[in-house]
């Protein structure tokens, strides 16, 4: 138990029994009426002895945004800890000081926490939208990590980070995006202080005179305007350092952001050693093949041979277990593509030999020279994979954009939101 709880449970006992003590003396006659004067005192007083820092008004609220948040009995780092609070969690803010707030967690216990790891309704309504959202999209396969890896609340270094992925966890694939490296912008948790009014001053008795005419300029203003360096150019803006990141949902059903070059996929190494070292974005295990009592598997991956590019993928591979010769090898592959996920896996249906017949298969989204995006629906076919169809993907009626350029992203609950704002820099950069 908290010794600050511990000390109000003690206060409140002993004050229900000195109240017991003063209604017992008071019907009593033998007692002087002093003594009853003085006990009624006492209990007055011990009756606002109470701890006044659970009387304290609460001014905001916010949430926990880190997994863990430690609470401390002041504003120095070196004040021991009060109380911890988990991700999520509601606390009530007190007071402020700089970029530390005060706060009282459900348990009543009061401290000081930095205001910078706490969100706001809005923060924790976009985060609970991006879990949802995440949970509705397909995963582009399983990842891990070499190392424990943050996932944080928005695609940003600064953001608050309320998970750590350890080493032999697998989180779902779901996309991935260049994001430019701005200032994070935190989540408004404390009311806005109203304006000071500012009072008027009063008028002058008499105006004042008025002021006098401009002087004229001078004949030959061009030509002293005109100078024989030529007009001053100035240095092109350095543009804004990109980094890659990873939405990724969670065993627990959240979903968040982490840097993409800290994932591994895990597709087994018999086949990753075929990448040629360019980084898989996203895998999927199609045919089941026996072979001398093992289980063996077709596959299929997508692949980028440069990061912080705007699409997807620029290749993708059709691989195969050839029971013959005991190894996977290549049944097709196209590279110099730019393709944008989702990557669906589905059976097609073909006419051969003017019978219909079903074959397993997938589907990409891949943008040809003349800018336009289609989906195309590839099926493996007799040991070989052929195209099955090709359709134009429309763009959006009401924005006018492709709704596949990011794909795996809730929809902004405002148009100035950040995902709006993170679209807007992309097409500023790359045009799209």
């Amino acid at each position: 138990m908290d010794r600050g709880t511990a000390k109000i449970g003690l206060f409140s006992a002993f004050r229900r029994e000195v109240v017991t003590l003063v209604k017992e003396f008071s019907s009593s006659q033998m007692v002087p009426r002093v003594a009853t004067l003085f006990l009624v005192s006492a209990a007055v007083l011990l009756t606002g002895c109470s701890d006044s820092r659970n009387d304290q008004r609460a001014i905001g609220k916010a949430y926990v945004g880190p997994m863990e948040l430690i609470i401390r009995k002041e504003i120095s780092p070196k004040s021991p800890p009060s109380a911890k609070a988990k991700h999520g969690d509601t606390l009530e803010i007190l007071g402020r000081r700089r970029r530390f707030v005060k706060v009282r967690t459900g348990d009543g216990v009061v401290g000081w926490a930095d205001m910078y790891q706490l969100l706001g309704d809005e923060q924790m309504k976009q985060l609970d939208v991006l879990a949802e959202t995440a949970q509705q999209l397909p995963s582009h396969g399983k990842a891990g990590v070499y190392e424990p890896l943050n996932v944080h609340t928005e695609a940003n270094r600064q953001a608050p980070s309320f998970y750590r992925i350890r080493e032999g966890e697998t989180v779902d694939v779901i996309t991935h995006q260049p994001v430019p490296r701005v200032a994070f912008k935190r989540g408004q948790i404390l009311p806005r202080a109203e304006p000071k009014k500012v009072a008027r001053k009063k008028e002058a008795k008499y105006p004042p005179p008025p002021m006098p005419a401009a002087p004229k300029p001078p004949d030959n203003l061009l030509e002293l305007s005109k100078t024989t360096m030529g007009e001053e150019v100035k240095p092109p803006e350095k543009p804004v350092p990109l980094d890659d990141w990873t939405l990724v949902r969670l065993q627990t059903g959240r979903a968040g952001w982490v840097l993409t070059g800290n994932l591994r996929m895990n597709i087994p190494d018999e086949v990753a050693q075929y990448s040629e070292g360019n980084r898989i974005t996203s895998y999927f295990p199609m045919l089941e093949v026996q072979d001398g009592g093992q289980t063996r598997h077709h596959w299929l991956w997508t692949t980028l041979s440069k990061i912080k590019q705007p699409w997807h993928f620029d290749s993708f591979r059709y691989f195969i277990w050839n029971t013959r010769r005991h190894r996977y090898e290549t049944a097709y592959v196209e590279r110099g593509v730019r393709g944008y996920f989702p990557v669906e896996i589905h059976t097609v249906q073909m006419t051969v030999g003017k019978k219909a017949e079903t074959f397993p298969g997938f589907a990409l989204i891949i943008e040809e020279a003349d800018g336009q995006r289609y989906k195309k629906t590839y099926a493996y076919q007799y040991y070989r994979v052929v195209l099955a169809d090709k359709q134009k993907v429309e763009a959006s009626a009401d924005t006018g954009e492709d709704e596949t350029v990011v794909p795996g992203l809730p929809p902004a609950p405002k148009k100035d939101g950040w995902l709006a704002q993170i679209k807007g820099l992309k097409r500023k950069w790359f045009g799209k």
